[in-house]
């Protein structure tokens, strides 16, 4: 497929500038947050200002390591189960990629899937302006560090660091790519009841799959028949995309897909850290409605 062979090319071409670029350079700070240079650039993030967004856009918002691949994949197969529409050959991410994505996002017909890793306060205005629908995706925060870890480590275009002792002060204080977890947990939380906002978590479509896509379908308004519910289920769980990541991917697969477990930070936490951790979520999450969602108690404890 044309598309996807274009997505595949772009990503190649990242992945070999992230190899040319030394350690110290691989991340950019822009707005007081770091990115990553080989996929972002304050040019992609000044032409960004141009974009115009639709109200039909399919909007995908999450924090790295949150499930955003696994949702991508599930909103593509609703949108061409719904519209017989197979997604384009641009990077999806809006601050991924070259200035000029935005031109050819304007040439795309609708419904046009697009995700962001970006705070609340920077997505732009546009998405607000047009009322776009957005799916909100959060993981446990001890599971989503981990990963991120993880994440870092095998990824060329982020540095690496040393051991996860090394990794998790970082991460607590939000000295990671795309900013604190806990600083966009707590903004979202105050837009959870938001019209056009559908905030789901990871641990939730884990559990139950199916139930999750028709939850999505019914937010977004596709029209989806049971055998279509079950089939992007199915075609959608961890093990069936971490199979398929090399064809969907490319090298990059390896890196996007690793375990896809809940529960997994008990291998990795010390005592001292579960209780900062713990003190953390207290301190921004105790109470608050995305807090009881997210089952603090159920997954981290």
């Amino acid at each position: 497929m044309e598309s996807r062979v274009g997505f595949l090319e772009d990503v190649k071409k990242m992945l070999q500038t992230a190899k040319d670029t030394s350690q110290d350079k691989l991340l950019f700070n822009y707005k007081g947050i770091l990115f990553p240079t080989s996929l972002c650039s304050n040019e992609t993030f000044k032409a960004m200002e141009t974009f115009e967004a639709r109200e039909d856009d399919v909007f995908l918002v999450a924090y790295p390591k949150c499930g955003s691949n696994w949702s991508l994949q599930l909103l593509h197969d609703m949108v061409l189960a719904s519209y017989n529409k197979h997604p384009s050959s641009n990077i999806p991410l809006i601050e991924f990629g070259a200035p000029t994505k935005y031109e050819k996002l304007k040439e795309e017909s609708s419904p046009r899937v697009l995700a962001t890793h970006l705070y609340y306060d920077n997505i732009p205005q546009t998405f607000l302006d047009k009322k776009t629908k957005m799916l909100v995706m959060f993981r446990n925060p001890k599971d989503t560090a981990v990963s991120l870890y993880h994440f870092y480590n095998n990824n060329p275009m982020l540095p690496s660091y040393s051991s996860w002792d090394a990794f998790f002060p970082d991460f607590i204080n939000g000295n990671v790519c795309f900013g604190s977890y806990f600083d966009q947990a707590v903004t979202w939380n105050k837009h959870i009841d938001d019209s056009g906002v559908l905030l789901m978590t990871f641990e939730e479509m884990k559990q139950d799959l199916e139930s999750s896509v028709k939850k999505i379908a019914e937010f977004f308004g596709f029209t989806l028949t049971e055998e279509q519910v079950k089939s992007i289920a199915n075609k959608g769980t961890f093990k069936n995309m971490k199979e398929k990541s090399k064809e969907t991917h490319g090298d990059f697969g390896q890196v996007v897909f690793r375990k896809g477990d809940v529960g997994d930070w008990k291998n990795y936490f010390t005592e001292d850290q579960n209780q900062e951790m713990d003190a953390k979520f207290e301190a921004c999450l105790a109470g608050t409605k995305l807090g009881e969602l997210l089952k603090y108690n159920v997954y981290c404890k």
